[in-house]
């Protein structure tokens, strides 16, 4: 950032005279060579599947075709390797100079599939008007794939008809938990170090502080008391944190897997701080909503449930929720991370229901976290 803001700032006092159109050509410039820096390409891949080609096709043809595009894409063909199947498809592979070109047949299917894969400077999309004028079909869909050493991770969590996917420097753990869940650590291009889980993303260390302390604050408005606080859930520690900051007197915190907590100990440790060391934190380790049975009623002025996004934990608050409202104070508040409106509707609507079911009360926060890509909401209720 620091290289882009130097260049702009010399393109503004040494260029005025250059019309915009030029100040934009610079700026386009600049940002190539950051991305030669980050990242080196290795070539361009496209694949097109053919679709309505009730014509089955002889092998010389597509031996024809392989020709015809190579010399349009200004690559070499060092060799062809074919073979028919019986009773009908077929497959070719040509072998490049510059990588490779494939057709394979699904005559019982109507699809022809072609892969092309070059690191030349033509780009492979120009077999595509070929393709169009020598094969019979009713429809092609192309699919185009940047070879190069940018690691992409596709996010679970996309809205519905998008598909999003996080720039990934380097992956620092990927382990499957002694309970079960998939834990990894990735740094991410633009959030930082961030944590997920089962493959979705659960905080990153550029943001954190927005989830964390909207959650605490949630409760926090409906009543200022913090002399205990529980919390369920939470295992990368921000929200323990955030406790800490905001001087509860003890802090309750229930985790089901303690790996979660020490993989972010070792890798996100701005976010918890070491709140596992801290006198004013108890840190409780298994079921929670086992553990909290032994929990004595009108113990907690706040409780904060931070669980995974999906319908099995709201059903399983939903479950406890009797064993939770015993240990809130009169007065007391609780407060649910439940999830993102622009991606999961239904399932913040099924943690409101949860709410207003056993407190009649619902007060909703919402706080946009960039990596998150959308906002997020945090539910609380007075407990009367």
């Amino acid at each position: 950032m620091y290289f882009i803001a130097l260049v702009f700032d010399q393109l503004f006092f040494t260029l005025q005279p250059l019309r915009l159109i030029t100040l934009v050509f610079y700026l386009k410039e600049v940002k190539n060579l950051l991305l030669e820096k980050v990242m080196t390409k290795v070539g361009e891949h496209i694949t097109l599947d053919i679709i309505g080609t009730n014509k089955e096709y002889e092998p010389a043809f597509f031996e024809k075709l392989v020709y015809k595009i190579a010399k349009i894409a200004k690559v070499t063909v060092l060799e062809i390797s074919k073979y028919k199947f019986e009773p009908q498809g077929f497959t070719l592979v040509a072998l490049l100079a510059e990588s490779h070109i494939s057709f394979h047949t699904f005559p019982e299917k109507g699809i022809i599939s072609f892969d092309f894969f070059t690191c030349g400077k033509v780009s492979p999309s120009v077999a595509l008007k070929i393709i169009k004028e020598e094969i019979q079909h009713t429809n092609i869909i192309k699919k185009e794939f940047n070879r190069d050493t940018i690691d992409l991770y596709h996010d679970n969590y996309s809205s519905p008809g998008l598909n999003k996917a996080y720039v990934v420097n380097k992956v620092l753990e990927n382990f499957k938990s002694k309970v079960g869940q998939y834990i990894e650590i990735l740094d991410l291009e633009q959030f930082g170090k961030a944590l997920f889980i089962d493959n979705e993303i659960q905080v990153a260390e550029s943001d954190e502080h927005l989830y964390s302390s909207t959650f605490v604050n949630s409760g926090l408005k409906l009543n200022p008391k913090k002399e205990k606080a529980a919390i369920i859930g939470g295992g990368d520690g921000g929200v323990a944190r955030e406790c800490i900051s905001q001087n509860f007197g003890f802090i309750d915190w229930f985790e089901l897997d303690p790996e979660v907590v020490d993989v972010c100990d070792k890798h996100l440790s701005k976010i918890g701080e070491k709140a596992t060391e801290k006198n004013s934190v108890k840190c409780v380790w298994g079921d929670a909503f086992e553990s909290i049975k032994s929990v004595k009623d009108d113990t907690y002025d706040q409780i904060f449930v931070d669980l995974n996004d999906d319908q099995f934990c709201i059903d399983l608050a939903a479950k406890n929720m009797d064993s939770l409202v015993r240990i809130l104070k009169p007065k007391g508040v609780i407060t649910a991370q439940v999830g993102s409106q622009d991606k999961k509707p239904k399932q913040v609507d099924s943690w409101l229901n949860v709410f207003n079911e056993n407190f009649g009360n619902t007060q909703l926060s919402r706080v946009y976290i960039p990596s998150f890509d959308c906002a997020w909401n945090f539910s609380s209720s007075i407990n009367h």
